[in-house]
């Protein structure tokens, strides 16, 4: 059965991917900052709970040491824990925003990499956004030209669609790849209105998620393909 830790997952993206996967036969821990709702999620779905927070060193190296106790490896690692922050910008949402949304991609990834190597098919997805993409704030017909008051949501989604990019490089035998999920309807987006139903958005990072050997890595792209940056 395939190993799989999602990061920020007891709702929104995250617990929907959790659950189209567990359908899909994936033994799936959940992550969560409140292990109490983590706990809760899990049981909908048949799932596993582990207390993470991807802004705390001690939290991370705790969680990934629970997994190699339960499995022993990891298959599939999915950084899905993600904040944003509307407003003029400053020193405090700066830190805040990167630590969540770029360095918790390679705090995760750090403690994970041992488990990971010992998968006969590693797999990391990173739900980034096209809001940090230069060319589609860039272009005209795309929404992300209009978004206004999320400067650090989008400056540290694009470090995190860098990050997958150089860890693809720098391990050739485990697959990365970041997407754009889509405007969905979540917390998070809840100030935005709109969006359409979490459904839809994790059919993307489930596709990501369940690639083959073969599979690509290094890559950004949507539900439709690969995306400019």
């Amino acid at each position: 059965m395939t190993v799989t830790l999602i990061t920020g997952a007891n709702k929104g993206i995250g617990f929907e991917t959790a659950r189209q996967l567990r359908e899909l036969g994936h033994d799936v821990w959940i992550g969560a900052r409140d292990l109490g709702r983590g706990e809760q999620a899990a049981a909908e779905i048949g799932a596993r709970a582990v207390q993470l927070d991807v802004t705390d060193d001690e939290s991370v190296r705790a969680a990934l040491a629970t997994i190699e106790e339960a499995d022993g490896r990891l298959d599939v690692l999915v950084h899905n824990a993600g904040i944003l922050l509307t407003g003029a910008p400053d020193g405090p949402s700066a830190l805040r925003s990167f630590d969540t949304n770029a360095v918790g991609v390679v705090r995760v990834t750090e403690a994970a990499l041992p488990l990971l190597r010992r998968s006969e098919t590693p797999n990391v997805v990173v739900v980034s956004s096209s809001a940090g993409s230069f060319w589609a704030v860039n272009e005209p017909s795309r929404p992300e030209s209009q978004l206004s008051g999320i400067a650090m949501y989008s400056a540290s989604k694009a470090a995190a669609t860098m990050l997958t990019v150089h860890y693809a490089k720098a391990h050739p035998d485990i697959r990365f790849n970041a997407l754009e999920p889509g405007f969905t309807s979540t917390d998070m987006t809840s100030a935005m209105g709109g969006g359409r139903p979490v459904q839809d958005s994790a059919r993307t990072v489930v596709r990501l998620a369940t690639l083959g050997a073969d599979g690509p890595t290094g890559t950004f792209s949507d539900e439709d393909g690969e995306l400019r940056w």
